[in-house]
């Protein structure tokens, strides 16, 4: 079965690649990228996804999908890191509900308890609805940063 994409490298592009290769004035990354589309083109080495990646010790799929990446985005694209399909997670405390935990924690504690515990915190702060649900650990988080 033959290659879906295939890596055929302008004179351009292989002179731009041997002076990212050669100079070693890049991301470790973008160097390991380079050299290993400076293997598997067509018009050079034409290795296998095998063998680039025994010889640059990563996975078979990281040469796919780089070789993928150069054909449908361009050079730019294959010598960046992919980019992450999931965008980071929110902030579940804004700076009002830190706020608001942190008076919540310099307040008087509930009577028969002698001080706030994180899991009590945790429980009042979604009583009192300052946040929808919070675990005692970001709680932990939000007071680590204060004094």
């Amino acid at each position: 079965m033959g290659k879906r994409y295939i890596v055929r490298l302008s004179d351009e592009e292989r002179q731009q690649l041997q002076a990212m290769v050669t100079t070693g004035k890049a991301v470790a990354y973008r160097i390991k990228h380079a050299n290993i589309l400076l293997n598997i083109d067509v018009n050079g080495q034409a290795w296998s996804d095998e063998q680039a990646a025994t010889a640059f010790h990563c996975h078979r799929n990281t040469v796919a999908n780089l070789r993928q990446r150069f054909v449908e985005q361009g050079l730019a694209a294959a010598l960046e890191r992919k980019p992450s399909q999931t965008a980071p997670r929110k902030q579940l405390c804004d700076g009002e509900a830190e706020a608001k935990l942190i008076a919540l924690r310099c307040s008087q504690p509930p009577s028969g308890q002698a001080r706030w515990t994180l899991r009590l915190l945790a429980d009042k702060a979604v009583e009192l609805e300052i946040v929808p649900a919070i675990s005692y650990e970001t709680v932990r988080q939000v007071l680590k940063k204060t004094n």
